[in-house]
């Protein structure tokens, strides 16, 4: 494919650049648009991949079908097998009528299936099965059914190392990668990003209805310099910012420079696991597994230490040096516990005004001799409380049970009912 050709898709698609590895992922997927082979495009967050599954169904004999872009991190887990390959009626809650999925409606098209290695591992292997026969089976039915389409998918993220720590089944992931095309990132496509900075400038000027925004040369060194982890999405929204809120047209370095992201270096670093097979970082989930095993562990130990003291009958130096563990520290977490239990004391400590004491006062026969009284006395008997509330009421009330009823809050036939239980006379 010679350059007027690659010029002319560039045009067709709205793609700016001139990079090499750009121009080499246009023909890429120019060359591989005709068959009906599996694409897989690689690329940065923001890098324009859907740019390129646009170009692979317009060149390809499928561009009278649908085209459909599928973002499968944003469709929840639970659903995404109904959402790819229809459901049943009554298959699952909420199942009120029948659905056909993407696969069946867009037979004859092409899919994109963009974020594919968030999928679900479930999901994973329908999907196998579809790029393999052309088959699959709706939530909730039995019958097999046939598709026709073409996917292209796309992601962000290293397959492989995806398919080594096993969230990526890796017989799906040879039959998606048939044809690669990497995407490349913003900051490796040098005098690109001025380019695209003036078409997004004069796509916004007109937008704005204002005078495009031009840089001055220093101003435009600091631009190409600039990593732009977000890609061209990130451009895109520094220009719109510029052009929207800037009254000066002419943009300096100093103006520049308010708009870009400072450097995140001063940010704390995440603890990353040192296994040698390029671990994630820990999740406090996983820390806090990590506690309790550790301290499942513990708790096993010690069992078995006290078990071994029942038996022996004694805390033996060997009993000691068989269980290191749990007694690595001890003298310090000791010392550390007195000192944090006599903090606690002296900050939960309080004070209270002594109450003059009369000297004819007998506080202490007084003190010992009511409270036994009482302690002898209390019961705590739901029945024998109410019994004793039946009798008081009646001989407040003289034995007139129905003001006696009043007085209890109850009705004169539960009073007569209760009077009968408890043979009050």
């Amino acid at each position: 494919m010679n350059s007027n050709e690659i010029l002319s898709i560039k045009q067709r698609f709205g793609i700016i650049g001139n990079s090499p590895q750009l121009n080499h992922a246009i023909q890429v997927a120019a060359q591989v648009a005709p068959t009906d082979m599996t694409v897989l495009i690689t690329g940065e967050s923001g890098s324009g991949k859907e740019s390129f599954s646009k170009i692979i169904h317009q060149l390809s004999p499928r561009k009278h079908g649908k085209f459909i872009a599928i973002n499968c991190g944003a469709i929840p887990e639970g659903t995404i097998d109904s959402e790819l390959f229809g459901h049943e009626k009554g298959s699952f809650t909420g199942a009120y009528d029948a659905r056909k999925g993407y696969f069946e409606g867009t037979d004859g098209g092409t899919i994109f299936l963009d974020e594919i290695g968030e999928m679900p591992m479930s999901t994973q292997a329908r999907l196998l099965r579809v790029l393999e026969n052309g088959e699959f089976i709706k939530v909730g039915s039995s019958k097999v059914q046939k598709t026709d389409v073409r996917v292209v998918a796309a992601t962000n993220v290293d397959l492989l190392n995806a398919v080594d720590k096993g969230k990526f089944r890796e017989d799906l992931y040879y039959r998606l990668s048939t044809v690669p095309i990497s995407v490349p990132p913003l900051r490796n496509r040098g005098t690109d990003i001025d380019l695209l900075f003036r078409k997004f400038a004069s796509d916004f000027a007109e937008k704005y209805r204002v005078e495009s925004i031009k840089l001055d040369d220093e101003a435009k060194n600091i631009l190409l310099r600039y990593s732009f982890p977000g890609n061209i999405r990130q451009l895109k929204n520094l220009v719109e910012q510029i052009s929207a809120l800037e009254m000066e047209r002419h943009v300096s370095s100093e103006t520049l420079v308010k708009y870009l992201p400072q450097n995140r270096s001063s940010l704390p670093a995440l603890y990353k696991a040192h296994d040698g097979q390029g671990g994630d970082s820990l999740s406090e989930r996983d820390l806090l597994y990590k506690v309790l095993f550790d301290m499942k562990k513990d708790m096993t130990e010690l069992k078995k230490l006290v078990h071994d003291i029942l038996e022996s009958g004694d805390l033996s130096d060997k009993t000691i040096s068989d269980h290191p563990n749990l007694f690595r520290n001890i003298d310090e977490d000791s010392h550390a516990l007195l000192s944090d239990q006599a903090e606690k004391q002296v900050n939960e400590s309080y004070y209270l005004e002594p109450k003059p004491i009369a000297d004819d006062y007998d506080y202490e026969e007084d003190k010992v001799e009511d409270i036994t009284h009482e302690m002898e006395d209390e019961s705590l008997s739901i029945e024998k409380k109410e019994q004793e509330l039946i009798i008081k009421a009646l001989k407040k009330n003289n034995n007139k049970r129905k003001y006696a009823a009043r007085d209890l809050g109850i009705s004169e036939r539960t009073l007569y009912r209760k009077i009968k239980q408890y043979e009050i006379e």
